[in-house]
Formats: C-alpha cells, structure tokens, sequence
C-alpha cells in the first residue's frame, strides 16, 4: 500500500477542478475564516500554478498575497474576488435547503 504525504495528497486531489471548488466549498462552512484562507492558499499553491503566478495574475504583489491568506487580517471582498479570478474561480451566492423557508419581508 502506498502511503502519501499530505502535501502530495493535496497536490493530487487539487489538480482536478471538481475537488478545488468542492475543497473551498467546505472551507467556506467553517465559521473560522482562516480556514478558507488557509485552503484558498493550499489552491493557489497547487491548482494556480504558484504564489508566484497568481500574484501576477491577480495584479497583487507576492507579499501582499501572503499577507492576505495569512489569516492574521481579514482580506477586502476584492482581493478575494481577484485571486479567485486569477484561478479562474469565483464565489456563488445560493439558497441554503431547508424544509420550510420564511417569507421575504416586504
């Protein structure tokens, strides 16, 4: 039985699309919202290509971008949407499921 380590194991389950969006998904539902920064870093490391490319595509400068998914600040809604762009990414608003929903006031 071969054993991976856990960065290898993330760069493999990273490097198909379906497994990014469904990894930040799940990111997205931990109310600490260092974790979803933790996992969009994890992204641009692998599925980006790099810090390195997706601070240049994300017209952000390298330290910049390791300050924003560093967790220590909370990141502007913009730097988020831009380095989601950069990967060819974004964030989606739905409905969460319930059995029975309120009706919107008026």
């Amino acid at each position: 039985m071969k054993t991976l380590s856990h960065d290898a194991f993330l760069a493999e389950y990273l490097a198909k699309p379906e497994n990014v969006t469904a990894y930040l998904n799940a990111a997205l539902q931990d109310d600490d919202p260092r974790v979803f920064l933790l996992a969009l870093k994890h992204v641009a490391q692998v599925y980006g290509g790099g810090m390195m490319a997706v601070a240049k595509k994300a017209k952000l400068g390298r330290e910049s971008l390791y300050k924003t998914l560093s967790g220590k600040r909370y990141p502007k809604i913009n730097s988020i949407n831009s380095l989601l762009g950069a990967m060819g990414l974004a964030i989606e608003i739905k409905l969460k499921k319930t059995k029975q929903r309120k009706k919107a006031v008026a």
